[in-house]
């Protein structure tokens, strides 16, 4: 059965709402307010903002929620060793994005020694498209890859394919179902998608594609009833 899944993406300390990866749209300093709101759900995302674009982190805070909520969690995690202090701390998934990639191209030597160590169902492989293509570093560097392309690549190593489409990501104007329809079809794996789900009715959809919903600004603003 597919999920709703609750995202908390930390910023300076706090819970922010961007649109497209850039410009701060909410925050919220009441860290303990939306730990207990999300706590009826099976699954929260928790990104680091601040660990994924290199400036800093929110590594307190993050272990602080893991603690209380089953979560996965991303954002500037890029070797084994950092993944695996996540999972101590209680996390039950690590995301991984721009580790996967060398020179451009796919590690899949790097996702098999990751596969090897943490185990398959621990690991969350992201596929972040703009027009098309894998974004890397904090959605700041474009691939020439396709998200296609990287789950080709990837699929014996993870558990799960978290894809998130930048292009609409923030702006609360619904996520384009043909592509999401397509990346389930490419693959076996769970699957989770992002990108401006803001009703409803998309989840609903989502559910019959056996595809979780990752929201953040719909139900932060309200759109969407917790």
């Amino acid at each position: 059965m597919a999920v709703l899944i609750p995202s908390i993406d930390l910023m300076g300390g706090k819970i922010v709402q961007l649109v497209q990866g850039e410009k701060k749209a909410l925050e919220f300093d009441n860290l303990d307010y939306w730990i207990e709101r999300f706590s009826k759900f099976p699954l929260v995302q928790v990104i680091d903002l601040d660990a994924a674009l290199g400036a800093g982190n929110n590594r307190l805070l993050v272990n602080r929620i893991v603690r209380r909520l089953n979560c996965q969690v991303g954002g500037g995690i890029r070797s084994i060793a950092a993944a695996r202090e996540i999972l101590q701390a209680g996390a039950s998934r690590v995301i991984l994005g721009s580790a996967l990639m060398q020179d451009g191209k796919i590690n899949t030597q790097y996702a098999a020694s990751l596969e090897g160590a943490l185990g398959g169902a621990a690991l969350v492989f992201a596929l972040d498209s703009r027009g098309g293509r894998v974004a890397i570093d904090g959605w700041r560097k474009e691939t020439t890859l396709t998200p296609f392309d990287m789950i080709r690549a990837l699929e014996p190593f993870c558990g799960t394919f978290l894809y998130t489409h930048i292009d609409t990501e923030g702006l609360m104007g619904g996520i384009p179902m043909k592509i999401v329809n397509e990346i389930r079809q490419a693959t076996s794996r769970r699957v989770a998608v992002a990108g401006g789900i803001n009703t409803q009715r998309e989840i609903d959809q989502l559910d019959a594609l056996r595809i979780d919903a990752v929201v953040g600004m719909a139900l932060y603003s309200g759109k969407i009833s917790l």
